[in-house]
């Protein structure tokens, strides 16, 4: 490719050795590895005030259920004052395609719900299904974060560890060097990056990858085209239908990349 502009070529070349550099980071490295770059390439998805720039989606019945709030600088999700209750998401009103994502997430260890992370997902505002893989984060059996939920409609499987629809998940598939911390575990709060490019996802914990997938044939397949996902879409946090749990997320922060 030509370049007509010396200044506009010498911006592309250090922006493409940034997102390489930063996605060799989050595969071998721990979280503070990345902070030499925070100021100058992170974009906040996340005021530390406000949920502006994310609307929360559920059924009707669940729409007066304060199950979403931000508190002390954190984005804090607790429907264990609920007894009943359907899926509750707080989606990003952004769409993505391209994109490293790194948070903080806290729980306690009594904690007996299920939440996870949304990627390249859509919310159906008719059937109130949210479409899409999701990165699992599951307190009651921890060996389950970063494990891939796909729960487009038609889909409903685990897709990484790939296992037919009705197969489950078990602690013999996790990443050697795995590391979930509790609430009463030093500060108490887990570091996640989730590298998303070209139906590739690579999720680091604490600093060890955890999950590699690769989602051609799967995430670009008929069923996620035709509900328009799978390989672009919001990022979403969930509170898991009927589940009383209470999840603090804090420090989200983005890169897309190209």
């Amino acid at each position: 490719m030509q370049c007509n502009n010396i200044y506009r070529c010498f911006y592309s070349a250090i922006k493409a050795l940034l997102v390489c550099a930063v996605g060799i980071i989050f595969q071998t490295q721990s979280w503070g590895a990345t902070d030499w770059i925070k100021e100058t390439a992170w974009h906040s998805l996340f005021d530390g005030k406000t949920l502006n720039g994310w609307s929360v989606k559920c059924k009707p019945q669940d729409k007066d259920k304060k199950i979403w709030r931000v508190e002390k600088s954190e984005i804090v999700a607790n429907s264990t004052n609920y007894d009943d209750h359907d899926y509750v998401w707080l989606v990003s009103n952004r769409k993505y395609t391209n994109f490293i994502l790194r948070l903080r997430f806290k729980v306690n260890r009594d904690c007996a719900g299920n939440s996870g992370i949304q990627i390249w997902s859509r919310y159906d505002e008719t059937t109130y299904v949210m479409q899409g893989p999701q990165i699992d984060i599951h307190p009651p059996q921890p060996w389950r974060t970063g494990m891939m939920w796909d729960e487009t409609t038609g889909v409903q499987r685990w897709i990484s560890p790939n296992l037919p629809a009705g197969k489950w998940v078990d602690e013999t598939m996790v990443k050697p060097g795995f590391k979930f911390i509790f609430s009463d575990e030093g500060e108490g709060w887990n570091d996640m990056g989730i590298v998303a490019k070209d139906k590739k996802v690579t999720v680091t914990l604490n600093g060890v990858v955890v999950n590699e997938f690769d989602g051609t044939g799967i995430l670009d397949d008929e069923i996620h085209k035709s509900q328009g996902v799978g390989t672009y879409g919001n990022i979403a946090l969930q509170v898991h239908t009927k589940d009383k749990i209470k999840i603090r997320f804090k420090d989200i922060k983005f890169i897309e990349i190209f």
